[in-house]
């Protein structure tokens, strides 16, 4: 199949295909006559594993890792799961952020609405309440 079948079937862009086979986690395919890449039914397979891999956060050193020891029959399942221990641990980071930057937010919200409506940028309006605090976390 070509690289415009590939795509179709898998949903990723021929200059993603051509990207990945540039940094490696796609071998390069057989060329036709014509010179265009002919790719294989096992391309399809290992492009979807690529892009499920991405979906759940994998960055592209992991995916290369993956496949690399896919490829030679070595890939140990708890590598994969520590991979994953260490993605739940970066997500519940993140989580514990976005709470805190939404408790921020609230806090600055609720100390805004609290100004007069037709208040005047000051030391006491909104813009001031956001550089206070930047000021409490330095």
């Amino acid at each position: 199949m070509f690289i415009h079948e590939l795509a179709e079937l898998t949903g990723v862009s021929a200059k993603t295909i051509r990207y990945y086979e540039s940094i490696g986690l796609m071998p390069s395919p057989e060329r036709a006559e014509n010179n265009y890449r002919q790719y294989s039914p096992e391309a399809v397979e290992r492009l979807r594993f690529i892009v499920s891999s991405r979906s759940l956060g994998f960055n592209l050193t992991d995916i290369g890792e993956f496949l690399s020891a896919r490829d030679e029959g070595t890939l140990p399942c708890q590598r994969v799961l520590n991979s994953f221990d260490k993605r739940i641990l970066d997500l519940d980071q993140r989580i514990a952020d976005l709470l805190a930057l939404r408790d921020t937010l609230n806090r600055i919200r609720n100390d805004g609405a609290s100004l007069p409506p037709d208040k005047k940028c000051d030391e006491q309006c909104v813009c001031y309440l956001i550089n206070s605090n930047l000021e409490e976390k330095v």
